[in-house]
């Protein structure tokens, strides 16, 4: 069996049971990773599945499933927020996994972990500019900015000095070091290593990920046949608020609206019909079986007939 075929995702059970895979029906993995959700939703209906995966080696892992299941799989290497573009039809269903994929984190050659030494990469696909650049090139205001947005840091600034006074920086345990040392003695008896937060920071700024999964929800707002379905799992807490935020605007309900701040949705038609329960949250054997999914939250939704938001402005 391929390594592909045998990748299983975070909820998968979950994110199947939500699209309800049909004969006949189209659906997107928009984050197609090991593989895992195509192969679930081929093997359960006489169904097609268009996959995207911006990484070059996910697509050509998905070899192995494309000689299985034939035209009724259709391997795409883009950015899933091109999705409208990339798929030439519409769709029953979408579904996204915005973690990044075991593959990568694995892979010390792509730079993604300090667990084990590489090249300070983090790139998703081969384009673009590397975590080295950012670490590099960036100033202090820059790096203390990413650190408090994208990891949530609260000594930013100390760990940005620290960075700037090591440059050059190439390596991943080299970084990992230079953060560890910034933050003391005390950060190594958290919970977590004291470089998690500052890797998981470069990693969104290098591949714009909350930019792309915004980007990638209207996207598949856009595509989305009436009453077709969108699945969302998320690993942290600003992809789940994006989404969480998504879905409750275009469902018609802004709690945050006031006098003040008045909804800017207010008028339209909503687009989606939330799928209770929301979120979901793993099992506890999945969590036992695969700890890095404990963190995950599952929200889920029907399109309506509305016009997507752009469309109306456009």
């Amino acid at each position: 069996m391929s390594r592909a075929a045998k990748h299983v995702p975070v909820m998968l059970d979950e994110v199947v049971e939500i699209l309800a895979p049909r004969d006949g029906a189209i659906y997107v993995d928009a984050t197609f990773g090991g593989g895992g959700y195509t192969e679930a939703l081929l093997s359960r209906a006489q169904c097609v599945v268009y996959a995207i995966d911006r990484d070059h080696e996910a697509i050509a892992r998905g070899a192995a499933l494309a000689t299985r299941f034939g035209d009724r799989l259709m391997l795409i290497e883009g950015c899933f927020s091109q999705m409208d573009t990339l798929v030439p039809v519409q769709a029953d269903g979408v579904a996204f996994d915005v973690g990044v994929s075991s593959y990568q984190i694995d892979d010390a050659g792509r730079g993604f972990s300090f667990m084990a030494d590489g090249p300070l990469d983090m790139r998703m696909s081969t384009k673009g500019r590397t975590a080295a650049d950012a670490v590099n090139t960036l100033t202090e205001s820059e790096l203390t900015d990413i650190l408090r947005r994208y990891g949530e840091e609260k000594r930013a600034r100390a760990i940005a000095r620290a960075i700037i006074a090591a440059r050059p920086i190439t390596r991943t345990r080299t970084l990992a070091e230079i953060v560890e040392k910034a933050l003391g003695p005390a950060a190594r008896k958290q919970a977590i290593h004291p470089a998690t937060r500052t890797f998981q920071a470069l990693r969104i700024h290098v591949n714009d990920e909350l930019g792309e999964l915004e980007r990638g929800l209207e996207a598949a707002e856009r595509m989305l046949k009436p009453m077709g379905r969108l699945a969302v799992v998320a690993f942290h807490s600003l992809e789940d608020r994006i989404v969480k935020r998504f879905l409750t605007e275009r469902a018609g309900k802004n709690p945050r609206a006031s006098r003040h701040a008045p909804d800017q949705g207010a008028g339209r038609a909503p687009t989606f019909r939330l799928l209770p329960p929301s979120p979901r949250t793993p099992r506890k054997s999945e969590i036992e079986a695969n700890p890095r999914s404990r963190s995950a939250r599952l929200r889920a939704a029907e399109r309506t007939s509305a016009p997507a938001w752009s469309e109306l402005a456009a």
